[in-house]
C-alpha cells in the first residue's frame, strides 16, 4: 500500500509498465483522469489529484483518459482472466445494424451501426486482447430477443448481463434500468435517484459510457428541458427509439 501522495508521484515520474495500477490519477488542468502507468506526457504535479479507483475519480467529475483506458481496464483483465471469449451476432433493424456480443455470463455489449465490420471492431478494441467470434446459441437467441423488443418494446428487457463498468456506472446504469418503455427523465432527474443530487455531469458521462443499448436505456434519458441531448448511436436513432415506445406504450412525453 502506498503512504503518500509523493510515492505515487514518484511512481508516475518513473514507471511505464501495466503490471499493476494501485491508484489513478485526475489532471485538473484537463479534467482527465489515467492509469498509473499511463504512458502520456507527464503532467505538472501541481495539477494532479490522487484517487484510489476510478469510480472515485468520475465522481469528482474526471472522465477516463482513451489512451490508458482505466475505466474498462479491469472489465478486460476479468473477461481475460476467466479465459473467456467474446461471441457476437448481427442482424438487420429498423434502426440499421444491430450487434449483440456477450460471454457464459451474459451480455456484454449491444450496438447499432451501419457497417458490419465496424461493429465488430468496436467490440474488438472493447475487449483488446480477448478471442471474439461470430456464433449461434445463447448470443443468437439474445439477438432475437433484442430485435423482438426493438420492434415491440412494450415490456422490460429480461436478459442476462456481464456488465463492465466502474462502481459509479454500474449503479447509474443499474437506475437506467428502471425506466420503463415509453418514460424519459432527465439528467438531474437520474443523479437525484441515485442519491447524488450534484453528480449531473458524471451521470451524463455514464449515460454516454454504455456500451448495451436497449438493455441499459440510456435513450431515455433528456436534457432537463426535454431535448434529446446526445446519443453514442446518434440522435436519430434516440428519437426513433423514444417514438417507437411511446407508440407502443401510449406514453406521451415531450421531447425535440
Amino acid at each position: 500500500m502506498l503512504e503518500s501522495d509523493n510515492q505515487r508521484w514518484q511512481m508516475i515520474l518513473h514507471r511505464r509498465d501495466d503490471t499493476a495500477d494501485p491508484f489513478v490519477y485526475g489532471v485538473k488542468t484537463t479534467g482527465i483522469y489515467c492509469r498509473s502507468s499511463c504512458p502520456s506526457r507527464r503532467p505538472k504535479r501541481v495539477n494532479v489529484v490522487f484517487f484510489d479507483a476510478p469510480a472515485e475519480a468520475e465522481q469528482a467529475g474526471f472522465r477516463a483518459c482513451k489512451r490508458c483506458r482505466p475505466s474498462s481496464g479491469a472489465a478486460v483483465e476479468r473477461i481475460a482472466a476467466r479465459g473467456e471469449r467474446v461471441d457476437y451476432a448481427i442482424a438487420e433493424c429498423f434502426l440499421g445494424l444491430a450487434m449483440v456480443a456477450g460471454t457464459p455470463r451474459g451480455i456484454c455489449a449491444i450496438e447499432f451501426g451501419g457497417d458490419s465490420d465496424e461493429l465488430r471492431r468496436s467490440v474488438q478494441e472493447r475487449f483488446p486482447g480477448v478471442a471474439l467470434a461470430r456464433a449461434g446459441g445463447d448470443v443468437s437467441g439474445w439477438l432475437e430477443t433484442v430485435l423482438d423488443f426493438i420492434e415491440r418494446p412494450v415490456a422490460g428487457l429480461a436478459l442476462p448481463l456481464d456488465i463492465q463498468g466502474t462502481a459509479f456506472q454500474e449503479r447509474v446504469w443499474a437506475a437506467l434500468r428502471t425506466i420503463p418503455p415509453g418514460v424519459t427523465v432527465s439528467y438531474g432527474e437520474l443523479a437525484a435517484k441515485i442519491g447524488k443530487p450534484t453528480a449531473t455531469r458524471a451521470v451524463a458521462r455514464a449515460c454516454a459510457s454504455n456500451k448495451i443499448a436497449i438493455a441499459i436505456p440510456c435513450h431515455r434519458v433528456v436534457r432537463g428541458d426535454g431535448a434529446l441531448s446526445g446519443y453514442r448511436w446518434g440522435p436519430e436513432r434516440k428519437r426513433m427509439l423514444l417514438e417507437r415506445e411511446r407508440e407502443a406504450t401510449g406514453v406521451v412525453t415531450l421531447t425535440r
